[in-house]
């Protein structure tokens, strides 16, 4: 079978997964719980891999520019997390974040760069808050793991767009479409 296509259907089946994969309970401690939190937590998997796919579709420096923005936001909502500093609306702007991501995927629409980067740090900002105000213990190691877990994420999504080619825009609408409706689920 086609890697493309089941790579899809993986992507998508997990999109559609029960609301309990969201989640947010997840606290922890270390460098393992810091690599594993993106990776249960639907939300942020979606999100980070959407920053990923997004990315390689732009062009010029906006590729490297998103999730270079995005990581060093998400550094920066982390350590206001962890200093308990409020953040509003919080898992709002993560459901949101997913829901958009996946619709600017579907759409393919073209925003101007500072609209990109803006969108991209209060997204960022969002996932790092909920991180930080989920650590307990020691914070540095924890936020060594989630960025590299983050960051490993961006770049499998990036990857994915690269392999597939000339199959890259029904891929990014497909699977932004998955990444949309997970959005509307999160915030319903």
């Amino acid at each position: 079978m086609n890697r493309s296509l089941v790579t899809l259907a993986t992507l998508a089946g997990v999109a559609l997964m029960p609301a309990t994969a969201f989640a947010h309970s997840l606290s922890g401690s270390g460098l393992l719980a810091g690599i594993t939190h993106p990776l249960l937590g639907l939300d942020h998997l979606l999100a980070m891999l959407a920053i990923g796919i997004w990315a390689a579709t732009l062009s010029g420096r906006m590729r490297l520019a998103v999730p270079a923005t995005f990581m060093a936001l998400l550094l920066g909502g982390f350590l206001l997390g962890v200093a308990a500093l409020p953040l509003p609306r919080v898992e709002t702007g993560i459901a949101l974040s997913v829901l958009l991501l996946g619709l600017l995927l579907t759409t393919a629409v073209t925003l101007p760069t500072l609209a990109v980067l803006t969108l991209t740090a209060l997204f960022a900002l969002c996932h790092g808050h909920a991180h930080g105000m989920e650590t307990v213990g020691a914070a540095t190691p924890f936020a060594v793991g989630f960025l590299t877990t983050s960051l490993a994420l961006h770049l499998t999504g990036g990857m994915l767009i690269h392999a597939l080619g000339a199959r890259t825009a029904l891929f990014a609408r497909s699977i932004g479409g998955a990444i949309a409706l997970s959005g509307v689920w999160l915030l319903s």
